[in-house]
Parts: structure tokens; sequence; C-alpha cells
């Protein structure tokens, strides 16, 4: 069976086919478990769902929202903390129960614990309904860098430096570690629908070695190809050296 790739024409659909995924799982599981991430990639697909659902709202009181990943030692308040971004772009405006809006701690003397009450709260709704992916340059997936193994299930990675340098500048935090509590890539395998979202041009090398390539942990996203219910959204760049 081949690899599910939708190419949009422009980012303006490309959004829109994302966000379409998302209000659709919605309405066909009224008990859906979502997993969003975070970033440029995915903030104009939130915008777009949330308008979508305030202008034909629907019933979300059994549909449980989190995210991927998330920053460790920083206040949960920072703008960038994946809790906060995913809080106001969508899980807010479309009334999402804080009851059914998972995420780890960003502070905690226990993360190894915290990972653990992460990944437990998911597995006991049954598990990943849909899990929405971005697509790092290095093909890396939420936290999990290159070299990371297959069968790993959540834990605490070492953020790469250019983020950990731009979170010491936001935060001020000069005495701990910033780091990503991030679901394993087994964890990511394990949910039964995923949807790859992947735009621009600085994309493009690394989509063509995620799809083309053989799979390896030098390239975490090339586990995808294995996914027996994986969609590959791309836009026209991202997409130049598909065949």
């Amino acid at each position: 069976m081949g690899l599910k790739i939708t190419i949009a024409k422009n980012e303006a659909e490309f959004d829109r086919i994302a966000a379409e995924r998302i209000i659709q799982e919605m309405q066909y599981n009224p008990k859906a478990v979502i997993g969003l991430s975070t970033g440029q990639t995915t903030r104009n697909m939130h915008a777009i769902a949330s308008e979508w659902y305030q202008s034909h709202p629907f019933d979300v009181s059994g549909i449980t929202l989190f995210g991927l990943d998330e920053l460790t030692n920083v206040p949960r308040e920072y703008d960038g903390a994946c809790y906060t971004m995913i809080k106001n772009q969508i899980a807010d405006i479309i009334g999402i129960k804080e009851e059914n809006f998972i995420m780890p701690l960003t502070i905690s003397d226990d993360f190894e614990q915290e990972c653990r009450i992460f990944q437990k709260a998911l597995e006991d709704r049954g598990g990943i309904d849909l899990q929405i992916l971005g697509l790092g340059t290095n093909g890396h997936l939420g936290f999990n860098q290159p070299g990371t193994p297959f069968e790993q299930e959540t834990w605490i990675s070492k953020m790469d430096e250019e983020l950990e340098a731009k979170v010491r500048r936001e935060t001020g935090i000069t005495n701990k570690e910033p780091g990503g509590l991030t679901l394993g890539i087994k964890n990511i395998m394990h949910a039964r629908k995923i949807l790859l979202a992947a735009k621009g041009k600085t994309k493009a090398e690394i989509v063509k070695r995620m799809l083309h390539g053989p799979v390896s942990i030098d390239i975490p996203a090339s586990i995808l190809q294995l996914h027996p219910n994986c969609e590959f959204l791309l836009d026209a760049a991202s997409a130049k050296y598909i065949d």
C-alpha cells in the first residue's frame, strides 16, 4: 500500500485541510482523544478550526485535547509553553473542559513520574485517536531528536542549543536546564490516526528523506512510513522533491 500524501496548492489550502481533519475527528468521534502540536506550522490550523467551531458549534464535552510535548523548567504561563499555546489558540476558544485538556506540568521535582502520569492519562482514555505532528528540519518528532530509539516511550529530552538559548532569553532562566517532555516514538506510532503536516521550502529536503529514504533513527519521522493510517500533508514548497 502506498503512502497517503496530500499536497495543498497553497498555504491557505494547507491550513484549511489540516483544520478540517481536526474538526472532522471531533464531529465523527464525540469521545475523540486528539494530540496537537505547536509552532508556526500549526498556529493557523488551530485558528481556522476555532473559527469554524464558533460559526458551527457542536458538542465537544467528550473531546480530549493534549499536546505532543511540553517544555520543562519554565513557567506554565510562558508564551512559549505548549500548554499556553494550545490553551489560547484552540482549547479555550472551543470550550474544552479543563479536565479534558491533558498536559504535563512544566515545573516538577520528578519529571520521570510526570512522564508516567501523562502517558497513563492518555492510556486511561483509550489511547490517541488522532495525532497532529509537525516535522523538524532534521526529521525530529516532538522532542525526539535523531538517534532516539523507535521503542522510546514518554521521556525527557534535551533541547537543541538554539531553542534552549531562545527559552533562556525569553524566560530569564539561569539556574535550571530547560528540556522537553515528549511522547516517545513508540507512543506516537500507537496513535490510530496521524496527520504529519510540513510546509515551506526549508522542509523540502527532509520531507524527501522522510518519505523516500530508509527507515532509520537518523530521521525519526521516517518511521511514519510504516504507520497504517498516516496522512502526509504538504504544500508545494515542501513537496518540491517528491516524485
